[in-house]
């Protein structure tokens, strides 16, 4: 991308912000001759832990098998079903049938764009052992409500935070809810790694030990398998990096929310809808993503006038075409739909500079929602 270009993410500023401190982890990993499953993990696992207020934290190889190994280690199977949305990344879904379960799609709410405790009732069925909502964007879903349905129908609850670190609602982390959650570290996260990393977060001992135990082949004590597991493993130098990185990320989150507040002043009259702030909750603001029914006239003239945009995500995971036609709740996604059809993300990370939101806060005001292209 050409330098005088606002990107959407910038995982490169974030590497410049803390490089002296990069560079001498990763050092520090490198001359200690340990490169899986060390110190470094061991003391990230605790850090992030405190940091969300769980009990434990148990990183994996990326925030895919974080889900994977969640799910298997509460004990969903072959054939169970799990309810979630179609509003997320693929991730989620791939994630479930990985190991051989079933997804089910629930709408979402558009006030908050993130699963509607309303529609879960009607999807469960007999099969049904658990939900996935999905923190969108750094948007908490609507847990407390969650968590009663899934209490009267006897369900599991793990949380996507894939994109939600820092998260909160009442003051209470998001991960923190249901029974596990799932995080991503991908570079361009609110804590991002320099690779890919994960972590299943949670209070209950036995879902910890069993995650432990899956993540490496099952093994109870080495080389001995007690049960079918995966290779799923945070390595030494990503842990060392997340360990430099987590200190700042409320910091690193009070500017994203800081940016938000400037954006959402600028779109004021705009015909341009910005992303819900639902009271009494934390927005992560992993990704600022608007709406506007000139949603391709908008991504053109910021593309016109310096400023890259992007669509998270293309299209709902119902309607691509490894998941097209055979996913039941597929048929019954109407506020899903539409809201594919308005959206845009536009530029969001720490590092952005003043004069860069500034840049896109004067673009954004000159914007006519009313032009024809």
């Amino acid at each position: 991308m050409a330098a005088d270009i606002i990107p959407v993410a910038n995982p490169l500023a974030q590497f410049a912000a803390h490089e002296a401190e990069i560079r001498n982890a990763i050092d520090r990993v490198l001359k200690s001759g340990w490169y899986i499953l060390g110190s470094e993990v061991k003391l990230f696992e605790q850090e992030f832990a405190a940091f969300q207020g769980s009990d434990f934290c148990v990183s994996t190889a990326s925030g895919t098998d974080a889900i994977v190994v969640a799910l298997l280690a509460s004990g969903i199977k072959p054939g169970d079903e799990v309810i979630t949305v179609s509003h997320s990344a693929v991730a989620t879904v791939a994630a479930i049938e990985q190991i051989g379960a079933i997804p089910v799609f629930s709408d979402i709410d558009p006030s908050t764009r993130c699963l509607d405790p309303r529609n879960i009732a009607p999807l469960v069925s007999p099969k049904t052992r658990a939900i996935i909502p999905v923190h969108i964007y750094g948007q908490p879903a609507p847990m407390p409500e969650i968590i009663a349905i899934a209490a009267e129908f006897a369900l599991l609850v793990i949380e996507d935070c894939a994109q939600a670190h820092g998260a909160e609602i009442d003051g209470r982390k998001v991960g923190t809810f249901g029974d596990a959650a799932a995080f991503s570290f991908y570079p361009t996260k609110n804590l991002g790694a320099i690779g890919d990393g994960g972590a299943v977060v949670t209070s209950d001992e036995k879902i910890a030990a069993n995650c432990r135990y899956l993540r490496q082949y099952g093994w109870k004590e080495r080389y001995i398998s007690f049960f079918p597991g995966v290779n799923s493993r945070l390595d030494e130098l990503q842990a060392s990096i997340l360990r430099v990185k987590l200190p700042s990320l409320p910091a690193n989150n009070a500017r994203r929310r800081e940016i938000a507040r400037k954006y959402c002043a600028a779109i004021d009259r705009t015909g341009i809808v910005p992303p819900p702030l639902i009271a009494n909750t934390l927005h992560a603001m992993h990704l600022f993503v608007v709406e506007c029914a000139n949603r391709d006239n908008l991504q053109q003239f910021l593309t016109d006038h310096g400023i890259a945009t992007a669509r998270h995500f293309p299209m709902p995971i119902h309607e691509q075409p490894a998941y097209k036609g055979r996913i039941r709740g597929a048929d019954a996604l109407p506020a899903t739909e539409t809201l594919y059809e308005r959206i845009i993300s536009l530029p969001m990370y720490p590092e952005l500079t003043d004069s860069q939101v500034d840049k896109v806060c004067t673009t954004l005001k000159s914007f006519d929602s009313c032009r024809i292209s």
